[in-house]
């Protein structure tokens, strides 16, 4: 079999023994690998030949981007582990239509740069867009800060190309707003981890480019006073609130610590520290007035200044420049360090509730977290605007019945709450017992029957998001 992937891809592009080192480490360090080979090919047929082989042969083949997921779902032992980092080509611009046309290889930080240069954005951002990938985010429907305004990666996919089980090719790389011809397959493979098909390119839509951004640091006294500011925000600016994300008093704590060149947002420590962000675009929001205010900028700050005035605010700092506004968005997207980088035992949540019980849940996993482990201390950020809160818990051992109990409380509240226990980092592995307790059972098994369809040898990324029955 590995004289045959030779002679699809190129012998230097199947890599075994040590050279699988590259691929062996997932970002996290959990969920290690031991593929049979690392196999790069470089175009879409070269993926359809190696996924038929594979088929036809019985091997499992496991889909590998920028491996900095953070729930396994890129774990490839004894699988052909299928690196698309070959396939690296934005194929095209076109900025009047909107659109990146894009290999799914491609570093999303790339995308960004091309949208760049003609005025726009492609607006999904997060910490590790310096090494994600674009078939990696689109498998997994990633969210990140700007979810808020733009939606998630689904809301910025207009087509895609997959590779099926099968090794077929289909073609779903449509250039519409608006297409009603059946089954919505690319929201099918969109979020599915690989488990499906394998996506090799998509259609993806660019936004304008905010000519002018409005950064800014603000202390509150309760998440109701937030959401307060954040509904002011989005009327004073026409919802131009682009990221609104909550950190407490520990998380800048140990943001501090991680770096001692790091600095505190405000002279005084708070227990709710906010950053927003405004972006806009409109002439009479961005061009500077006789004295070289920003309007942007003017309301964000007149609004603050009001909220002041009423006792809703503690306090306030507005970025200057461009580096204070970098600084703001460094300490928020250091969050993976923060929690996975203390080298303490840990219970790692990605929950979603309605923005109004972001405030109930942190209140209620006081009470449950100490009943549990009295010495964890639960350590989190929070895309507060759209109710996604990373909620970590920092354990006092690595008692697996600990974590495992913690797991359950975090899944019975959300629960209680009507939200999710996985907002945006997908299944994986990680997820599996998660799926199994507090998934519908008729959805898991109507999610059954659609992998057995589409993969009836079940070789594509096995054992992720589907709990074993």
């Amino acid at each position: 079999m590995l004289d045959e992937l030779r002679a699809i891809v190129g012998a230097e592009n199947v890599m075994t023994g040590d050279d699988r080192a590259r691929w062996a480490r997932d970002w996290t360090g959990y969920f290690p690998s031991d593929p049979i080979a690392v196999v790069r090919p470089t175009s879409t047929d070269e993926v359809a030949a190696v996924i038929r082989l594979a088929n036809e042969t019985g091997t499992t083949v496991v889909p590998v981007s920028g491996n900095t997921g953070l729930a396994g779902g890129a774990q490839a032992n004894g699988a052909i582990a299928l690196s698309l980092d070959r396939m690296n080509r934005i194929r095209e611009i076109r900025a009047d239509a909107r659109i990146a046309i894009v290999d799914a290889g491609v570093i999303l930080s790339d995308v960004h740069t091309a949208a760049d240069a003609q005025g726009l954005i492609f607006p999904l951002t997060f910490g590790a867009k310096g090494s994600a990938m674009v078939g990696g985010v689109l498998s997994t429907n990633a969210g990140g800060s700007n979810v808020l305004r733009y939606g998630n990666t689904r809301d910025l996919v207009l087509g895609i190309e997959a590779v099926l089980p099968t090794g077929e090719i289909v073609d779903l790389m449509s250039e519409l707003h608006k297409d009603n011809s059946g089954y919505n397959l690319k929201h099918l493979l969109i979020g599915a981890e690989g488990t499906l098909g394998v996506i090799t390119g998509a259609v993806l839509k660019l936004m304008p480019k905010p000519r002018a951004y409005a950064t800014a640091m603000v202390a509150v006294a309760s998440l109701d006073q937030a959401l307060v500011l954040l509904n002011r925000l989005q009327e004073a600016t026409g919802g131009g609130v682009e990221a609104f994300e909550y950190m407490p008093r520990n998380y800048i704590q140990a943001h501090l610590a991680l770096n001692p060149a790091n600095r505190a947002p405000f002279e005084d420590m708070h227990d709710i520290n906010i950053m927003v962000e405004v972006g806009a675009t409109a002439p009479r929001d961005v061009t500077p007035g006789p004295d070289g205010t920003i309007p942007i900028a003017a309301h964000l700050e007149e609004t603050l200044a009001a909220m002041f005035e009423e006792g809703l605010l503690l306090d306030a700092v507005v970025a200057q420049n461009d580096a204070q506004r970098q600084a703001m968005w460094e300490r928020r997207e250091a969050a993976a360090e923060v929690v996975l980088g203390a080298g303490r035992p840990v219970s790692n949540n990605d929950i979603a509730v309605p923005l109004d019980k972001v405030a109930v849940f942190l209140d209620r996993m006081r009470a449950r977290v100490a009943a549990i482990d009295p010495q964890a201390e639960p350590i989190l950020v929070a895309h507060l605007g759209d109710g996604n809160v990373h909620y970590a818990v920092w354990m006092s051992s690595e008692d697996p019945q600990v974590k495992d109990a913690m797991t359950e409380a975090v899944e019975d509240e959300v629960l209680r709450l009507g939200g999710s226990f996985s907002a945006e980092h997908g299944i994986g592995q990680g997820k599996l017992g998660s799926m199994a307790r507090r998934k519908n059972k008729v959805a898991i098994a109507t999610m059954r029957t659609i992998k057995a369809a589409l993969d009836p040898n079940g070789i594509l990324n096995p054992g992720k998001v589907l709990p074993p029955e």
